[in-house]
């Protein structure tokens, strides 16, 4: 990315000037051009011939006694034409001998040009003027290059350090103190930093914003393209910064730069991105730790419909992101896909409600397992939501669920989705793992196998319990003869103590053996 000074030049308005100290001693008044005081304010130049223009190359203030225009309205009307054509900021006339009093020709000629016109009602060295207007722009023009270069080798250390891509936008919105935002060329936000609250009140009619973004600028939305060798494929946006706009131009530019350096070096594509994106998102529903209704903005801005939709929370197990995200767009099903721990990956749906949630969410686990060619693939879900204030509940019960089938899926003949009332005691004891009373249970009632190193002896307890007792079947998953377990089942009964044909005490070791290895995982 390439940028000119003249382009990034740090200017002052033409209202910025006339609050100078200096100025109002002169006692400005502005008498044609009010609505264009805006303009900024490149240079200052003291000019007194009528073809002043040729002069000039845009952005200059004039500074004028009009000597040379007195007498002559037709040159006091070219003078300002002049002026118009050479794009000047502004024209100052001091009042004096020439002119004690504002000339209506060069007044009503500023007025149609467009063109701010000043007068000033006491004398008023010009030198000063251009001296403290002069010194100001290379002040700020200094102290923009210096922010520049700081932001540069501040963005640029945090690349080589492999800092994530959150890490560079909050440096960029701690710098331009405002919220800043990533989207991808259809205005779906990727990342966001600043103020919470700021930031929210971005999201929130980022429907909007997103079109003025993507227009002209103006009111401090500053954006800069990111993309390299002829292809864009996202852009930067500083929403509402109150600094000049070149200074946020350079802003802007140097993040868009670290931003295009950090793909480059493999720090992530913009798909990567949206895939943090929803992560981020995600993950903040799960925990719980930011309400609901705050994440809300955030979901429409990641382009999550979630206007009266029906939201099916789902928790996948040994499934890989990638596939789930092609078979939502295969399947036409509006949602989000994010990588949790432990394995396990969230899946978001945002359906119409005249569909059937339950249906189509039987027909993308199915899909899933047939494509994934696995039965070990899991898909765990809640109930489905209307209110969106419901889903992190309903996120937490799919991931709960998925945890609570995890290490039993060769073992349960589990259904495509997998809900809470088809894990029953096991979900139960999931819950209640961390519980001590529970774990002391667990490990009073297993001691004797706990104290041994026969591993051999717990797998064949886990599986003769899980399959209800049935001898003949354990046998053949474990591959041994009748006679060999029976002397297996007899030696765990011997170190437990207890008699694992007896129901109450069979369902007891159970138990304590799914708290057990509820604790392991």
């Amino acid at each position: 990315m390439t940028t000119t000074w003249d382009s990034l030049e740090p200017a002052l308005s033409v209202r910025q000037v006339l609050t100078l100290e200096r100025v109002l001693a002169g006692e400005p008044e502005v008498v044609a051009g009010a609505s264009h005081l805006d303009r900024p304010v490149r240079w200052v130049h003291v000019a007194e011939a009528a073809d002043v223009g040729v002069m000039l190359s845009g952005g200059e203030m004039v500074l004028t006694t009009g000597v040379l225009l007195a007498g002559d309205e037709d040159k006091q009307a070219e003078y300002v034409r002049s002026l118009h054509r050479a794009e000047a900021a502004a024209v100052v006339l001091g009042l004096g001998r020439a002119f004690p009093s504002p000339p209506d020709v060069m007044r009503r000629a500023a007025e149609r040009c467009g063109l701010p016109m000043v007068v000033l009602h006491r004398p008023f060295p010009f030198a000063e003027l251009t001296e403290e207007v002069q010194s100001r722009l290379v002040r700020r023009k200094f102290a923009a290059v210096s922010l520049s270069e700081a932001v540069r080798t501040e963005l640029t250390a945090l690349i080589t350090a492999g800092a994530p891509l959150q890490r560079l936008l909050d440096e960029v919105a701690r710098h331009s103190a405002c919220p800043v935002v990533v989207t991808n060329l259809a205005h779906r936000v990727l990342g966001t930093a600043g103020e919470r609250p700021a930031v929210d009140d971005v999201l929130r009619d980022w429907e909007r914003i997103a079109r003025q973004a993507g227009g002209t600028e103006g009111d401090g939305w500053i954006r800069a393209e990111l993309g390299g060798r002829g292809e864009r494929w996202g852009r930067i946006v500083l929403c509402g910064y109150r600094g000049d706009t070149a200074t946020g131009r350079l802003l802007a530019d140097r993040a868009a730069e670290a931003l295009v350096l950090h793909r480059m070096l493999g720090g992530g594509a913009a798909c990567s991105w949206e895939e943090q994106s929803a992560q981020s998102l995600l993950t903040d529903l799960v925990s719980g730790v930011v309400p609901a209704r705050q994440l809300l903005p955030r979901a429409r801005a990641a382009g999550l419909p979630v206007n009266r939709r029906t939201f099916v929370p789902l928790v996948v197990r040994d499934g890989d992101t990638g596939q789930l995200e092609r078979l939502l767009r295969l399947l036409g099903l509006p949602g989000l896909v994010a990588e949790l721990a432990d394995g396990a990956t969230a899946v978001l749906l945002s359906l119409p409600r005249d569909q059937d949630a339950d249906a189509l969410a039987v027909h993308f686990a199915t899909r899933l397992r047939t494509e994934s060619g696995t039965d070990r693939t899991v898909v765990a879900a809640a109930d489905p939501r209307v209110a969106w204030d419901d889903v992190p509940t309903g996120l937490r019960e799919a991931q709960h669920v998925a945890d609570a089938v995890a290490d039993s899926s060769t073992v349960l003949d589990l259904p495509p989705v997998v809900r809470l009332k088809d894990v029953h005691l096991r979900g139960l004891i999931r819950l209640l793992r961390d519980d001590p009373h529970v774990q002391s249970f667990a490990e009073r009632e297993l001691n004797g196998l706990l104290r041994g190193t026969d591993e051999d002896l717990l797998s064949v307890l886990r599986t003769y319990l899980a399959t209800g007792r049935n001898k003949s079947r354990t046998a053949q998953l474990h591959h041994v003869s009748r006679p060999a377990l029976y002397r297996r089942l007899e030696a765990i009964q011997v170190r437990l103590g207890v008699d694992l044909d007896d129901f109450e005490q069979a369902a007891s070791v159970h138990i304590a053996l799914l708290a057990h290895d509820a604790q392991q995982q």
